[in-house]
């Protein structure tokens, strides 16, 4: 669910969340049951500057459960997964293709004008998931998560599936 404007309920959530206020909120991308958001929706740029991803993961409950994962050496396990399954290592690619295009259907005409001024263009058309130049790699889950939670992404179901992070009770 995305919701174009976020409330001043949501601002101060999403403030409490970070420990800041969030620089190049364009949506709250996703919300819990409960309303806590879970990911934002990011202008392409901010101060003239390619802002990495269109999805950024907020929940505090989520960053933590991630980071755990990411600690226990999930991330290399999951890159050699990749490597062992192509029908996953397909999915994921495509999971990348995709994202691609929504990045850019996300942009207004008005900042696709600006990239291309920029010269950001060619990255917005070729960078992945979370800015991810090496679509073979996975780097970061909280990314992965962030925009599992706003479609579909093989990381993400993997990590529900197999980590229950759809049902962890989020409270911030």
């Amino acid at each position: 669910m995305t919701t174009p404007i976020p409330t001043l309920s949501q601002l101060a959530l999403i403030e409490q969340q970070l420990g800041r206020s969030p620089r190049g909120l364009k949506a709250v991308a996703a919300v819990s049951n409960s309303g806590i958001p879970l990911a934002l929706k990011m202008h392409p740029l901010v101060d003239d500057k390619p802002f990495p991803t269109l999805y950024w993961l907020c929940a505090k409950d989520l960053h933590k459960a991630i980071n755990q994962l990411e600690t226990s050496g999930l991330v290399k396990q999951l890159e050699q997964k990749l490597k062992d399954e192509p029908e996953w290592m397909a999915a994921y690619q495509a999971n990348h293709h995709a994202y691609v295009a929504e990045r850019w259907a996300n942009c207004s005409s008005a900042e696709r004008e600006q990239l291309q001024t920029l010269g950001f263009a060619p990255l917005f058309e070729s960078y992945g998931i979370g800015g991810l130049r090496d679509w073979q790699q996975i780097r970061c889950l909280h990314m992965h998560y962030a925009h599992h939670l706003c479609g579909d992404n093989v990381i993400g179901q993997y990590l529900d599936e197999h980590y229950g992070l759809n049902e962890l009770v989020i409270s911030i």
